[in-house]
């Protein structure tokens, strides 16, 4: 994990648990090879800060369920069981879903023309760097989604579970054809909200964030992501 120092005009505490998290939703984390140790005295060194507004940063991220603290061995990025990323997944497609039929009803022609912005990015063969690229674009996409619902409740909930979900798409979308995939079921996600088809738009994305279901459950199988494992090997 690499950090920028924080500049002293900024309110401490809330700059250094900004700054972590965001190195933290950064990370790759479930690459089988992540390191997921944070060290203290790096972070302290690289933010240019003293520990104590650093740990009170670790207590709100583990408040978060980003990070673990655990006894006489440090602190860890926190890993999601596969059993629990698969019902987060299912939870963010009956969220997104509802967000998208609540768009299709109530956001602006200029709020869904923004998304069509997002994704006729990507009409071409994507190389490496330009899949780097998509995987922003698609997160900005699924949050943009959110925010054309109205429903200031509902995005808040679903933020709560994009902050894990984000990981998640991270790594999947090096994986197979998902970026082909993903760019097609956003083209059609979009043609449905502009034709403001509540009922094919929150269709159209559930069978978009099921297909994630679907590809995580049969790939990432015999990975062992549980909680135990993770700090065994630490």
């Amino acid at each position: 994990m690499k950090l920028r120092p924080i500049a002293s005009k900024f309110t401490l505490k809330d700059h250094v648990y900004e700054r972590l998290r965001e190195a933290i939703l950064d990370m790759n984390i479930y690459d089988v090879d992540a390191d997921l140790r944070l060290d203290e005295r790096s972070l302290a060194e690289q933010l240019q800060i003293s520990r104590t507004p650093l740990r009170d940063a670790i207590a709100r991220l583990e408040a978060d369920g980003l990070v673990t603290v655990v006894p006489r061995k440090g602190v860890f990025v926190q890993r999601k069981s596969l059993e629990e990323i698969l019902e987060m997944i299912v939870a963010w497609a009956a969220l997104e879903s509802m967000a998208a039929r609540l768009a299709a009803e109530h956001a602006t022609d200029a709020e869904i023309a923004t998304l069509r912005k997002i994704a006729q990015k990507y009409n071409d063969a994507l190389s490496a760097t330009r899949i780097a690229e998509y995987s922003d674009d698609n997160l900005k996409f699924h949050l943009h989604m959110l925010e054309i619902s109205h429903c200031a409740l509902l995005k808040g909930m679903a933020e709560g579970l994009f902050l894990h979900i984000q990981a998640v798409r991270l790594r999947s979308m090096w994986e197979g054809d998902r970026v082909k995939r993903s760019v097609v079921d956003h083209a059609e996600i979009i043609e449905a909200l502009e034709r403001r088809d509540a009922d094919d738009a929150a269709e159209k994305v559930r069978e978009h964030t099921m297909q994630l279901h679907q590809h995580i459950r049969k790939t990432w199988g015999r990975l062992q992501l549980t909680r135990s494992n993770n700090l065994n090997t630490a």
